[in-house]
């Protein structure tokens, strides 16, 4: 097996999560994941992604990322190095033939290994994973591509792997001997020197680095005992005695050339080298020592292994020389090498071998020797980007003063104005409509991607091309004219230590204060020895202070031959900050013949004294709550420790609270006095009243939140009494401290089947344990309870006991237990004209009583209940604390109140129910994630908008998305961190999240129309415009999400001139529908446009129909389902102002008191529907015109392929209750992401949760039509009752399930499909939806057979539906299990096939046949329910 496959291999079968990048590794793990028992998360990161964000976000127990190691791959790994070290990540990154590139990773990671040939790739593989997951650290395994002959590995078997990586640290691996170092070839023996020759006496190493190389040995030692194969870190061959000494690093034969008096050491083991190692493989016999490394365009003057070796053989006689090795080297060509260095030439840098792709000739500019380490630097992390405004090259044709800063200056803003000149040209050529397409698509790019280098730069070179082709006028001339300002440039002035003498002067000033987009690269080469020679007072360094001083400008401090890495990313940061960066670089040299030795002690001198602070100040991060400054050297001088607490004394004060200034600065004791002596008496309060009143614990058991409430309401009220209270859930107190108790109030509320809350279920387990054995342990206990239940949500008798049976569960075993009862047991029912208040109020007085506080009068108002509306009205326009409770690590949740503000932003809060009892069981909060729902009028999205939600899915998501019942994307397991990100993605492609969720208009959604294109275009549209109309105005969305501040801080307020201050009493849902199909359940909404066609086939309004809604509560016949009614017609231009009026009556009239009831159908059945139709009219001004007929004949998808009347092709896809995932047999995500890739189209998501793939050209057809079937996504091979089913989420995500719905509609269909078959009906269509709540999320109450989950298991059953939506069903038994279901379905779809009449749906047979009564009207939906008959309930 070859290098790439064989690294793929192990990789795949060693990780929890493997990224991969390019195409080179797909194939094997493709193939893997169809072979292997072991199932990683596998991820591919697209070309030019991060992947060192990537990486941070996908921690595991070990992560592993193969890639191509490119420049622009490494670039951005560097700057998430610091954070990816510490973790067990392994990067197997493969190289061609130069290490340039992925060197650069060396000095910042703790682990490097380099393989040379297939097998040392896979046996290092396995190495790097071992390592990485015992050490907890990240390793790098660079290896070649090419092997040539030998080109396969011998692999260990896949069952070995995973035993391998887990085992236990061996206790016998290598470790140093009477403190002498470890034998040079580690756990293989000494393989050079066999004579035993000592080496020379090296210097001692740092802990930090020999704990490391012990490290590595231990997973080598274990290595070698799985794949019986050596494992060197240096390997050694050629003469035992040699004088000449030649380090490799790279691929290369040459250590199996055999000279006399050379030796080779082949180094496998990169970092940690500690330098004791090194001077082992050099024998005393050594007088030279060369290092060759494959480094074709390394940008330092030294490279990296060349250094380390000067450093470890300083203080003896052994010269050192530096070399490149290339490929193909020969016996001959080391000779002459060897003859070079004995004759004295070796000054510059060696070379051996082929060198490929690297020219002779250089057309960099002639700079100082020494000072082209940063320029190569700066030429190799930016390219083409890269242009240097006063670069010497210039001098030649606008003479010497284009090396100055002033001229440079002047020529960087002249090529922003310009450029500022052209992105106005593109603006004005966007308008344009005589424009191509193509050209206008391209111009469009360009503008949201000017920035991007590399895009930037190739929109630009296709925009030109066209250009030129175009019809010519003055803006696209003006345009071609500025064509060399198309790509995105990188822009650095770059001068000497002496602009630093005098700041003005130097035009240094102009620069820093300019505030243009530009970076200032200063190079300090005066030595640190000689730093006393200059005057002690203009100290050069001072021009980062004062860079600083002015508060926007990125400063770094940077020393190439201290710390690569932090220069790296300096330099990173500075090209990103927008707006001036100055970069001060030390250099310390004399001249240009200066050693090399001489410049790295210099460096490590000034850095380790102090002289030189290695730091970065990003001003940018100071925005964001984080700290700008960032210091990178264990020395500050004492000027820079006084700026940075100039900066974090007052300043900090000022800047964090600036209310606080003016009180720090003019009354601070007065104001510590004041709190303190508040403090105090208040301590005062507080000891009296314990001394004093009796204590009370009260302890609540809640789902909703009502038990909750009820229990905080009596602590206020007994705290207003005089009584020492605390209040706690069941499970939060022990049952052991409850025995220390004297008094306790119980409250719980009832859940499921009479079963207590999911915060009370261990406490009562412990009861009842305890109960069984016959324990006394509550003989001091004084107890009363109170229970919340619905009489009437088990209507049965032989369920009556479920009602409020945990309370009268808790009653008994506390008295079992020897608890003394002080007050009767309370029962609160939801049938009770009050609610739960009915009982309440008959109860709270007795507990007062028995506690001995009946007589104290309470004068203080109760405070008011927090409500939602209270939320709205405080949160400065949907903002709340999101923004803080996003930067909270402490906890996966955000607040109470800022759940129901994330709601506007299209985020819900959840945790995974699945597992919720077992985390409450381990003493951790649940697993908490958030639900984000995409706002996406119409439902139509682009295969770029696909893709990128697929990806959101993966990286951020739970590897799945869903398809809404309101036509557009959901996704689910998204953890708080990932938010922002997430959100951040979903726009970066023009999509929202705004008022996808709320009490706003929410997500409008339209017909899909295959066959009508030109309706459909114009539906579309005005569903995006209705959108746009109603989207809330706050900027908060783009505060939070997007990072984007108001320009006038807190001098500009936001206004919401639709929905004010307060915005809606509840949620607001719009569809538009076109006859004859109702797939959008127009009547379902709280605003139905129903399009009405001409003989034409044009547009010419639509009827508008309001007041629909689902949602209802169980048990609370106040609460009820309602289909819209019709109220007129208005034309297409009328339709967004229409909608407009209907929501400001209701955000003006709707119920804000009671959620429950705040619906627009309540306000409107309230009110009356002709009254808010006069109050709509009022408002527009004009009468609606009378409605026009229309007919419907459907409500669900249209499977298969349809032609549309422009040519196109759609094809309809059936995708069971809209999850988009990979299971067997069912790969829909993967077969949609490979079409999304080339689909010139687009999609529709459809309300019934489907997707249909359209637009599809001719030409594209047997494309689309191959990858349909290669995925089996063609399939519609299935019953008309599946075809036409929908069920919503529920379990594990959705907080207020009851039962299963999505995880279970289709293992229930299974069955009843068994009776529709055996009854002849399989290609019939009956409308069949399940929900696990009573909210409605899938429609359910205008299905002909819903079923909505009661509890687990449990599900009221509804018939009589109407087949197109027109009308409401009714509930026939209000509890039924799975056996109950099938019993009464059987006989029933029996008849129905019998009995029915031509054309007759199973909704209507229903009514005829007499099961059930039609519902009317959504206010009648519980008259005559529970069947009719003879098949009443009773009955």
């Amino acid at each position: 097996m070859a290098a790439v496959s064989a690294v793929a291999r192990i990789g795949y079968l060693s990780s929890d999560v493997v990224l991969y990048s390019g195409s080179a590794f797909s194939e094997t793990y493709d193939s893997l994941a169809r072979g292997s028992s072991h199932s990683p998360k596998v991820i591919s990161v697209p070309h030019g992604a991060d992947v060192g964000s990537t990486l941070v976000r996908h921690s595991s127990n070990l992560t592993s990322f193969t890639g191509v190691a490119t420049s622009q791959l490494v670039n951005r790994l560097i700057l998430h190095l610091a954070e990816i070290s510490s973790q067990s990540v392994v990067l197997h990154l493969a190289v061609e033939h130069d290490l340039t590139d992925v060197l650069l990773l060396r000095s910042a990671v703790p682990f490097f290994i380099l393989s040379h040939t297939a097998q040392d790739a896979h046996d290092n593989a396995l190495l790097a994973a071992r390592l990485a997951r015992t050490e907890k650290k990240a390793v790098v395994h660079a290896f070649y591509t090419s092997q040539g002959e030998n080109s396969d590995a011998e692999l260990v078997a896949d069952e070995s792997v995973l035993p391998f990586l887990l085992a236990k640290k061996n206790p016998h691996s290598p470790s140093t001997t009477n403190g002498a170092s470890t034998p040079l070839n580690g756990v293989n023996g000494v393989n050079g020197h066999a004579n035993g020759a000592s080496t020379l006496v090296g210097p001692i190493d740092e802990p930090s680095s020999a704990h490391l190389f012990k490290a590595y040995e231990a997973a080598a030692f274990d290595t070698v005992a799985l794949v019986r194969r050596p494992r060197r870190a240096l390997a050694s061959s050629g003469a035992s005695a040699p004088h000449t000494v030649i380090f490799l690093v790279g691929k290369s034969e040459a250590a199996t050339t055999d000279i006399d008096g050379v030796s080779f050491v082949t180094l496998s083991l990169l970092s940690p080298l500690p330098p004791s190692k090194l001077v082992s493989a050099i024998p005393p016999s050594a007088q030279n020592v060369i290092v060759l490394e494959q480094v074709y365009r390394w940008s330092t003057k030294w490279t990296p292994l060349y250094l380390d070796v000067v450093s470890a053989v300083q203080g003896t006689n052994v010269g050192v020389h530096d070399g490149i090795l290339g490929e193909d080297v020969s016996q001959q060509s080391i000779l002459k090498l060897l003859q070079k260095v004995a004759a004295g030439e070796a000054g510059s840098r060696l070379q051996v071998g082929v060198i490929h792709g690297v020219s002779s000739s250089s057309s960099v500019p002639h700079v100082p020797k020494h000072e082209a380490a940063y320029t190569k630097i700066l030429e190799h992390l930016f390219k083409d980007q890269f242009e240097v405004a006063n670069s010497p090259a210039l001098a030649a044709t606008q003479g010497e003063l284009a090396t100055t800063p002033e001229f440079a200056l002047g020529r960087v803003r002249g090529q922003l104005d310009a450029r500022q000149q052209l992105v106005s040209l593109v603006q004005d050529l966007l308008q344009d409509t005589s424009l191509s397409a193509d050209l206008h698509s391209l111009l469009s790019k360009w503008i949201l991607a000017k920035d991007d280098a590399t895009k930037s730069r190739q929109l630009g070179d296709q925009i030109v091309a066209q250009l030129e082709q175009a019809s010519s006028t003055s803006t696209i001339q003006r345009a071609l004219s500025l064509r060399e300002h198309f790509p995105s440039v990188s822009r650095w002035i770059i001068g000497s230590d002496a602009w630093s003498y005098d700041l003005g002067a130097s035009g240094l000033h102009h620069a820093i204060a300019s505030r243009l987009d530009i970076n200032i690269l200063i190079l300090d080469t005066l030595p640190y020895s000689s730093r006393t020679s200059g005057d002690p007072h203009r100290r050069k360094q001072d021009v980062g202070l004062y860079a600083m001083n002015h508060g926007d400008v990125y400063v770094a401090s940077v020393a190439v031959f201290s710390s690569y890495g932090q220069v790296l990313q300096s330099l990173v940061e500075a090209d990103k900050f927008k707006g001036p960066s100055v970069v001060l670089a030390y250099l310390p040299y004399s001249s240009e013949s200066s050693p090399a030795l001489q410049v790295l002690k210099e460096t490590k001198l000034a850095v380790d004294a102090g002289y030189w602070p290695l730091y970065r100040w990003d001003p940018s991060k100071d925005a964001k709550g984080l700290e700008p400054f960032s210091l990178d050297s264990d020395a500050v001088k004492n000027d820079l420790k006084q700026f940075l607490d100039r900066q974090n004394h007052l300043s900090q004060l000022t800047r964090s609270t600036p209310a606080l200034a003016a009180e720090v600065v003019s009354n601070l004791g007065d104001t510590i006095r004041e709190a303190r002596k508040k403090r105090a008496q208040q301590s005062y309060n507080d000891l009296l009243t314990a001394l004093d009143a009796p204590p009370l614990l009260v302890l609540y058991a809640s789902d909703g939140g009502a038990a909750e409430k009820k229990a905080k309401r009596l602590v206020n009220r007994a705290k207003a009494r005089g009584l020492s209270t605390t209040v706690a859930t069941f499970d939060a107190f022990t049952f052991e401290a409850l025995k220390d108790e004297e008094h306790v109030v119980f409250v719980t509320s009832t859940a499921g089947q009479g079963e207590p809350p999911q915060n009370g279920r261990t406490f009562f387990k412990t009861l009842n344990a305890a109960a069984l054995r016959g324990d006394k342990p509550f003989s001091t206990l004084k107890f009363t309870v109170f229970g919340m239940g619905d009489s009437h949500y088990w209507p049965r008798p032989e369920d009556a006991h479920y009602y409020n049976k945990p309370a009268k569960e808790l009653d008994v075993r506390l008295e079992k237990l020897g608890g003394e009862r002080v007050a009767d047991l309370g029962l609160g029912d939801d049938q009770d004209a009050d609610g739960t208040e009915t009982g309440y109020k008959v109860w709270e007085p007795k507990v007062w009583k028995a506690m001995g506080v009946d007589s104290v009068e309470v004068t203080e108002a109760e405070p008011e209940p927090i409500t939602n509306e209270h939320i709205k009205a405080a949160s400065g326009f949907l903002r709340g604390t999101i923004a803080e409770g996003l930067e909270d690590a402490s906890t996966g949740a955000l607040a109470p109140s800022d759940t129901q503000l994330t709601k506007f932003h299209g985020i819900y809060e959840q945790d995974d129910r699945d597992i919720r009892d077992e985390r409450q069981a381990q003493g951790v909060e649940p697993a908490y994630s958030f639900m984000i729902r995409v706002r996406m009028p119409g439902g139509v999205c682009t295969p770029t908008q696909w893709l990128e939600m697929d990806q959101i899915a993966d990286e951020h998501g739970n590897g799945t998305f869903k398809i809404t019942t309101r036509a557009t994307f959901q996704f689910h397991g998204v953890i708080k961190r990932h938010l922002k990100p997430a959100i951040q993605d979903i726009n970066r492609v023009l999509l929202d999240t705004l008022a996808a969720c709320g009490d706003v208009n929410r997500n409008v959604i339209s017909s899909s129309i295959p066959s009508l294109s030109k309706l459909h275009a114009q539906v579309y549209e005005f569903s995006k415009e209705c959108s746009a109309h109603l989207i809330p105005r706050t900027s908060a969305y783009h505060e939070i999400w997007l990072d984007k501040k108001l320009v006038a801080g807190e001098a500009v307020k936001d206004f919401e001139p639709i929905y004010g201050e307060f915005y809606l009493p509840r949620k607001f849902k719009i569809a538009i529908a076109v006859p004859p199909t109702n797939d959008v359940d127009v009547f379902a909404n709280d605003l139905g446009f129903i399009a009405i066609v001409g003989p034409d086939g044009e547009l010419q309004g639509f009827n508008v129909a309001i007041g629909g809604g689902m949602g209802v509560t169980h048990g609370n016949k106040k609460t009820y389902p309602r289909a819209g009614s019709v109220i007129g017609f208005c034309t297409p231009e009328q339709g967004k102002y229409v909608a407009e009026k209907i929501v400001i009556v209701q955000r003006d009239n709707g119920n804000r008191v009671d959620r429950k009831n705040a619906r627009l159908k309540y306000t409107i059945d309230r009110m009356g529907l002709d009254v808010y139709k006069a109050e709509v009219e009022k408002l527009l001004g004009y009468k609606l015109e009378p409605a026009r007929p229309y007919t419907f004949d459907r409500n669900i998808d249209d499977f298969g392929w349809h032609k549309g009347e422009d040519g196109r092709h759609h094809f309809m896809m059936f995708v069971e209750n809209g999850r988009i995932e990979d299971v067997p047999e069912r790969e829909f995500k993967k077969g949609l992401k490979e079409l999304a890739q080339v689909h010139k189209g687009t999609f529709r998501l459809t309300a019934n949760q489907h997707v249909m793939i359209s637009d599809v050209p001719e030409s594209e057809l047997e494309t689309v039509k191959r990858i349909l079937r290669k995925y089996k996504m063609d399939n519609l091979n299935f019953s008309g009752l599946r075809l036409s089913s929908s069920a919503c989420v529920a379990f594990p995500t959705c907080g207020l399930a009851m039962a299963e719905s999505e995880r279970y509609l289709p293992i229930l269909i299974d069955k009843v499909e068994k009776v529709v078959e055996a009854a002849g009906l399989r290609h019939d269509s009956i409308v069949m939806r399940m929900t696990g709540c009573p909210n409605g999320c899938a429609r359910p109450y205008l299905a002909e057979i819903a079923f909505v989950g009661k509890a687990p298991g449990s599900y009221a059953m509804l018939l009589g539906g109407g087949y197109y939506g027109q009308r409401l069903n009714k509930i026939y038994r209000e509890s039924v299990t799975e056996p109950e279901i099938l019993a009464i379905l059987t006989p029933m779809i029996k008849r129905y096939a019998l009995e029915r009449k031509d054309g007759e749906r199973f909704g209507d047979w229903t009514i005829r046949a007499g099961y059930i009564a039609p519902t009317t009207e959504g206010r009648l939906w519980y008259d005559r329910m529970g069947g009719e008959g003879e098949f009443r309930e009773s009955a």
